[in-house]
Protein backbone atom coordinates (compact mmCIF):
# COMPACT_ATOMS: atom_id res chain seq x y z
CA UNK A 1 0.00 0.00 0.00
CA UNK A 2 2.78 2.43 0.88
CA UNK A 3 4.39 2.04 -2.55
CA UNK A 4 1.17 2.85 -4.40
CA UNK A 5 0.25 5.65 -2.00
CA UNK A 6 3.63 7.19 -2.69
CA UNK A 7 2.77 7.48 -6.38
CA UNK A 8 -0.27 9.58 -5.41
CA UNK A 9 1.36 11.63 -2.64
CA UNK A 10 5.10 11.51 -3.42
CA UNK A 11 6.06 14.54 -1.32
CA UNK A 12 4.20 13.51 1.83
CA UNK A 13 5.17 9.83 1.67
CA UNK A 14 8.84 10.64 1.01
CA UNK A 15 8.84 13.08 3.94
CA UNK A 16 7.27 10.47 6.23
CA UNK A 17 9.76 7.85 5.11
CA UNK A 18 12.73 10.17 5.74
CA UNK A 19 11.60 12.01 8.87
CA UNK A 20 8.66 10.11 10.40
CA UNK A 21 11.01 8.13 12.61
CA UNK A 22 12.15 11.38 14.26
CA UNK A 23 8.95 11.15 16.32
CA UNK A 24 10.75 8.50 18.39
CA UNK A 25 13.01 11.23 19.80
CA UNK A 26 9.93 13.12 21.02
CA UNK A 27 8.49 9.95 22.60
CA UNK A 28 11.76 9.20 24.39
CA UNK A 29 12.31 12.68 25.82
CA UNK A 30 8.74 12.87 27.13
CA UNK A 31 9.01 9.30 28.46
CA UNK A 32 12.13 10.23 30.42
CA UNK A 33 10.41 13.32 31.81
CA UNK A 34 7.28 11.46 32.93
CA UNK A 35 9.19 8.47 34.33
CA UNK A 36 11.29 10.81 36.46
CA UNK A 37 8.13 12.51 37.75
CA UNK A 38 6.87 9.18 39.07
CA UNK A 39 10.20 7.89 40.39
CA UNK A 40 11.56 10.93 42.26
CA UNK A 41 9.15 10.14 45.11
CA UNK A 42 11.90 7.72 46.22
CA UNK A 43 14.52 10.49 46.31
CA UNK A 44 14.61 10.86 50.10
CA UNK A 45 13.62 7.30 50.96
CA UNK A 46 16.08 4.80 52.35
CA UNK A 47 17.30 2.39 49.67
CA UNK A 48 15.36 -0.86 49.54
CA UNK A 49 16.04 -3.62 47.05
CA UNK A 50 12.46 -4.82 47.56
CA UNK A 51 11.07 -1.42 46.59
CA UNK A 52 13.33 -1.30 43.55
CA UNK A 53 12.30 -4.76 42.40
CA UNK A 54 8.64 -3.93 42.99
CA UNK A 55 8.86 -0.81 40.81
CA UNK A 56 10.54 -2.67 37.94
CA UNK A 57 8.12 -5.61 38.04
CA UNK A 58 5.09 -3.33 38.23
CA UNK A 59 6.31 -1.50 35.15
CA UNK A 60 6.60 -4.85 33.39
CA UNK A 61 3.05 -5.77 34.42
CA UNK A 62 1.83 -2.38 33.19
CA UNK A 63 3.17 -3.10 29.69
CA UNK A 64 2.63 -6.85 29.55
CA UNK A 65 -1.08 -7.66 29.10
CA UNK A 66 -1.93 -5.39 26.11
CA UNK A 67 1.41 -6.31 24.53
CA UNK A 68 0.74 -10.06 24.64
CA UNK A 69 -2.83 -9.71 23.34
CA UNK A 70 -1.60 -7.59 20.43
CA UNK A 71 1.24 -10.06 19.79
CA UNK A 72 -1.11 -13.04 19.55
CA UNK A 73 -3.45 -11.11 17.25
CA UNK A 74 -0.51 -10.11 15.05
CA UNK A 75 0.66 -13.73 14.81
CA UNK A 76 -2.82 -14.77 13.65
CA UNK A 77 -2.92 -11.95 11.08
CA UNK A 78 0.56 -12.81 9.79
CA UNK A 79 -0.43 -16.48 9.45
CA UNK A 80 -3.41 -15.45 7.31
CA UNK A 81 -1.30 -13.00 5.30
CA UNK A 82 1.25 -15.66 4.30
CA UNK A 83 -1.36 -17.40 2.12
CA UNK A 84 -1.34 -14.44 -0.30
CA UNK A 85 1.60 -12.17 0.53
CA UNK A 86 5.24 -13.09 -0.06
CA UNK A 87 7.05 -10.05 1.25
CA UNK A 88 9.65 -9.53 3.95
CA UNK A 89 7.37 -7.30 6.06
CA UNK A 90 5.19 -10.36 6.80
CA UNK A 91 8.21 -12.21 8.17
CA UNK A 92 8.93 -15.88 8.66
CA UNK A 93 6.66 -18.21 10.62
CA UNK A 94 6.99 -17.43 14.31
CA UNK A 95 8.72 -19.93 16.58
CA UNK A 96 8.04 -20.82 20.21
CA UNK A 97 11.44 -19.49 21.31
CA UNK A 98 10.76 -16.24 19.47
CA UNK A 99 7.40 -15.86 21.23
CA UNK A 100 8.91 -16.62 24.66
CA UNK A 101 11.65 -14.05 24.04
CA UNK A 102 8.94 -11.46 23.33
CA UNK A 103 7.22 -12.33 26.63
CA UNK A 104 10.30 -11.00 28.45
CA UNK A 105 11.15 -8.22 25.94
CA UNK A 106 14.39 -9.99 25.01
CA UNK A 107 13.88 -10.49 21.28
CA UNK A 108 16.26 -7.73 20.23
CA UNK A 109 19.00 -8.71 22.68
CA UNK A 110 18.80 -12.34 21.50
CA UNK A 111 18.96 -11.26 17.85
CA UNK A 112 15.48 -12.55 16.98
CA UNK A 113 13.12 -10.88 14.52
CA UNK A 114 10.31 -8.82 16.01
CA UNK A 115 6.86 -10.33 15.57
CA UNK A 116 5.30 -6.86 15.46
CA UNK A 117 6.69 -3.54 14.29
CA UNK A 118 6.26 -1.89 17.70
CA UNK A 119 7.72 -4.66 19.84
CA UNK A 120 11.20 -3.13 19.88
CA UNK A 121 9.91 0.11 21.40
CA UNK A 122 8.10 -1.64 24.26
CA UNK A 123 11.27 -3.60 25.08
CA UNK A 124 13.39 -0.45 25.04
CA UNK A 125 10.87 1.46 27.16
CA UNK A 126 11.07 -1.20 29.85
CA UNK A 127 14.88 -1.25 29.71
CA UNK A 128 15.11 2.53 30.04
CA UNK A 129 12.55 2.69 32.85
CA UNK A 130 14.31 -0.11 34.75
CA UNK A 131 17.72 1.56 34.42
CA UNK A 132 16.29 4.89 35.52
CA UNK A 133 14.58 3.24 38.52
CA UNK A 134 17.87 1.66 39.54
CA UNK A 135 19.65 5.02 39.31
CA UNK A 136 17.02 7.21 41.00
CA UNK A 137 16.34 4.77 43.83
CA UNK A 138 19.95 3.71 44.42
CA UNK A 139 21.78 7.05 44.31
CA UNK A 140 21.79 9.03 47.53
CA UNK A 141 23.46 11.99 45.80
CA UNK A 142 21.55 13.32 42.81
CA UNK A 143 24.54 15.45 41.85
CA UNK A 144 26.49 12.29 41.14
CA UNK A 145 23.45 10.93 39.30
CA UNK A 146 23.30 14.01 37.05
CA UNK A 147 27.00 13.62 36.25
CA UNK A 148 26.45 10.00 35.30
CA UNK A 149 23.34 10.79 33.21
CA UNK A 150 25.17 13.57 31.40
CA UNK A 151 28.08 11.31 30.51
CA UNK A 152 25.72 8.52 29.40
CA UNK A 153 23.58 10.93 27.34
CA UNK A 154 26.55 12.49 25.54
CA UNK A 155 28.07 9.06 24.88
CA UNK A 156 24.77 7.84 23.47
CA UNK A 157 24.10 10.89 21.29
CA UNK A 158 27.61 11.04 19.85
CA UNK A 159 28.55 7.35 19.63
CA UNK A 160 26.14 4.57 20.58
CA UNK A 161 23.14 6.12 18.81
CA UNK A 162 25.10 6.18 15.55
CA UNK A 163 25.81 2.45 15.41
CA UNK A 164 23.02 -0.03 14.60
CA UNK A 165 24.70 -2.80 16.62
CA UNK A 166 23.45 -1.16 19.85
CA UNK A 167 19.80 -0.74 18.76
CA UNK A 168 18.55 -3.51 21.06
CA UNK A 169 20.04 -1.91 24.18
CA UNK A 170 19.04 1.05 26.35
CA UNK A 171 22.40 2.77 25.76
CA UNK A 172 21.36 3.46 22.15
CA UNK A 173 18.38 5.57 23.30
CA UNK A 174 19.44 6.93 26.67
CA UNK A 175 20.65 10.18 25.11
CA UNK A 176 17.12 11.38 24.32
CA UNK A 177 15.62 9.70 27.39
CA UNK A 178 18.27 11.27 29.63
CA UNK A 179 17.46 14.74 28.29
CA UNK A 180 13.89 14.21 29.48
CA UNK A 181 15.16 13.08 32.88
CA UNK A 182 17.36 16.16 33.24
CA UNK A 183 14.51 18.44 32.14
CA UNK A 184 12.28 17.00 34.87
CA UNK A 185 14.96 17.33 37.56
CA UNK A 186 15.64 20.90 36.44
CA UNK A 187 11.94 21.72 36.54
CA UNK A 188 10.44 19.80 39.45
CA UNK A 189 13.05 18.61 41.94
CA UNK A 190 12.60 20.07 45.41
CA UNK A 191 16.28 20.90 45.97
CA UNK A 192 17.16 24.16 44.18
CA UNK A 193 20.80 23.14 43.89
CA UNK A 194 19.83 19.99 42.01
CA UNK A 195 17.54 22.04 39.76
CA UNK A 196 20.39 24.42 38.88
CA UNK A 197 22.84 21.57 38.35
CA UNK A 198 20.41 19.77 36.03
CA UNK A 199 19.90 22.99 34.02
CA UNK A 200 23.67 23.35 33.64
CA UNK A 201 23.85 19.74 32.44
CA UNK A 202 21.14 20.44 29.82
CA UNK A 203 23.02 23.52 28.59
CA UNK A 204 26.28 21.55 28.50
CA UNK A 205 24.71 18.78 26.39
CA UNK A 206 23.28 21.40 24.03
CA UNK A 207 26.73 22.93 23.57
CA UNK A 208 28.22 19.47 22.87
CA UNK A 209 25.48 18.78 20.28
CA UNK A 210 26.21 22.13 18.59
CA UNK A 211 29.97 21.52 18.53
CA UNK A 212 29.52 17.98 17.16
CA UNK A 213 27.42 19.38 14.31
CA UNK A 214 30.54 21.06 12.95
CA UNK A 215 31.66 17.56 11.99
CA UNK A 216 28.24 16.12 11.08
CA UNK A 217 24.73 17.43 11.62
CA UNK A 218 22.34 15.02 13.36
CA UNK A 219 18.91 16.63 13.34
CA UNK A 220 17.45 14.09 15.76
CA UNK A 221 19.88 15.25 18.47
CA UNK A 222 18.79 18.86 18.03
CA UNK A 223 15.14 17.77 18.07
CA UNK A 224 15.57 15.84 21.33
CA UNK A 225 17.34 18.77 23.00
CA UNK A 226 14.68 21.20 21.75
CA UNK A 227 11.88 19.02 23.16
CA UNK A 228 13.72 18.89 26.51
CA UNK A 229 13.84 22.71 26.54
CA UNK A 230 10.10 22.86 25.79
CA UNK A 231 9.44 20.54 28.74
CA UNK A 232 11.71 22.65 30.93
CA UNK A 233 9.59 25.68 30.06
CA UNK A 234 6.07 24.23 29.89
CA UNK A 235 6.30 20.67 31.26
CA UNK A 236 4.07 21.50 34.22
CA UNK A 237 1.50 23.54 32.33
CA UNK A 238 -1.97 22.31 33.26
CA UNK A 239 -4.00 20.64 30.55
CA UNK A 240 -7.11 22.69 29.64
CA UNK A 241 -10.30 21.31 31.14
CA UNK A 242 -13.10 20.36 28.82
CA UNK A 243 -15.53 22.41 30.92
CA UNK A 244 -13.47 25.55 30.27
CA UNK A 245 -13.69 25.25 26.48
CA UNK A 246 -15.09 28.40 24.89
CA UNK A 247 -16.52 26.77 21.78
CA UNK A 248 -18.18 23.53 20.68
CA UNK A 249 -15.26 22.68 18.38
CA UNK A 250 -12.69 23.19 21.13
CA UNK A 251 -14.73 20.95 23.43
CA UNK A 252 -14.81 18.22 20.77
CA UNK A 253 -11.07 18.51 20.16
CA UNK A 254 -10.28 18.26 23.88
CA UNK A 255 -12.60 15.26 24.22
CA UNK A 256 -10.93 13.58 21.22
CA UNK A 257 -7.41 14.13 22.58
CA UNK A 258 -8.35 12.86 26.04
CA UNK A 259 -10.08 9.81 24.55
CA UNK A 260 -7.20 8.98 22.20
CA UNK A 261 -4.42 9.51 24.75
CA UNK A 262 -5.77 6.83 27.09
CA UNK A 263 -6.00 4.34 24.23
CA UNK A 264 -2.78 5.29 22.44
CA UNK A 265 -0.71 2.39 23.82
CA UNK A 266 -3.24 -0.18 22.59
CA UNK A 267 -3.54 1.58 19.22
CA UNK A 268 0.24 1.58 18.86
CA UNK A 269 0.44 -2.15 19.61
CA UNK A 270 -2.41 -3.28 17.36
CA UNK A 271 -1.74 -1.03 14.37
CA UNK A 272 0.76 -3.30 12.60
CA UNK A 273 -1.68 -6.23 12.59
CA UNK A 274 -4.20 -4.16 10.63
CA UNK A 275 -1.48 -3.08 8.21
CA UNK A 276 -0.89 -6.78 7.56
CA UNK A 277 -4.60 -7.41 7.04
CA UNK A 278 -5.06 -4.41 4.75
CA UNK A 279 -2.10 -5.37 2.58
CA UNK A 280 -3.39 -8.93 2.42
CA UNK A 281 -6.81 -7.68 1.27
CA UNK A 282 -5.12 -5.37 -1.24
CA UNK A 283 -3.12 -8.21 -2.78
CA UNK A 284 -5.57 -11.12 -2.41
CA UNK A 285 -8.38 -9.16 -4.06
CA UNK A 286 -6.19 -8.20 -7.01
CA UNK A 287 -6.54 -4.46 -6.32
CA UNK A 288 -2.77 -4.08 -6.25
CA UNK A 289 -2.46 -4.76 -10.00
CA UNK A 290 -4.09 -1.38 -10.66
CA UNK A 291 -1.35 0.37 -8.62
CA UNK A 292 -4.00 2.84 -7.53
CA UNK A 293 -2.89 5.51 -5.11
CA UNK A 294 -6.42 6.49 -4.00
CA UNK A 295 -7.33 2.86 -3.20
CA UNK A 296 -4.10 2.43 -1.20
CA UNK A 297 -4.73 5.66 0.70
CA UNK A 298 -8.34 4.58 1.38
CA UNK A 299 -7.08 1.32 2.86
CA UNK A 300 -4.60 3.25 5.01
CA UNK A 301 -7.44 5.36 6.38
CA UNK A 302 -9.35 2.13 7.03
CA UNK A 303 -6.36 0.82 9.01
CA UNK A 304 -6.44 3.93 11.21
CA UNK A 305 -10.18 3.56 11.80
CA UNK A 306 -10.03 -0.15 12.68
CA UNK A 307 -6.95 0.39 14.88
CA UNK A 308 -8.81 3.08 16.82
CA UNK A 309 -11.94 0.95 17.24
CA UNK A 310 -9.95 -2.09 18.36
CA UNK A 311 -7.86 0.05 20.71
CA UNK A 312 -11.07 1.12 22.44
CA UNK A 313 -12.00 -2.49 23.24
CA UNK A 314 -8.43 -3.47 24.13
CA UNK A 315 -8.26 -0.55 26.55
CA UNK A 316 -11.61 -1.45 28.12
CA UNK A 317 -11.17 -5.23 28.28
CA UNK A 318 -7.40 -5.66 28.65
CA UNK A 319 -5.36 -2.60 29.61
CA UNK A 320 -7.72 -1.09 32.18
CA UNK A 321 -8.38 -4.37 34.08
CA UNK A 322 -4.68 -5.33 33.90
CA UNK A 323 -3.82 -2.02 35.57
CA UNK A 324 -4.83 -3.68 38.84
CA UNK A 325 -2.02 -6.24 38.48
CA UNK A 326 0.48 -4.79 40.93
CA UNK A 327 2.80 -6.05 43.59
Amino acid sequence: MAVDARSELPGLMTWLFEYGRFAVQIFLVIAGYLATQSLTRFANAKFSSQNLLRVIINRYLRLFAPFIVALIFTILCASAARFWVFDEFVGQTETLSQFIAHLFFLQGILGLDSISAGAWYVAIDWQLYSVLAILLISFSSYQALIWLLTIAAVSSLLYFNRSAQYEAYFIYFIGSYGLGVLACLAKNFADQKIQSFAKMALIFIGVIIAISSLHQVWLRNFLAWFVALLLLQWGNASYPKVESATSVWKTKILHAIAWASRRSYCAFLIHFAFILLANTLYIASGLHVHESGPIAIGLMVGVLVFSSITAQYMYRWVEKPSGRLKI
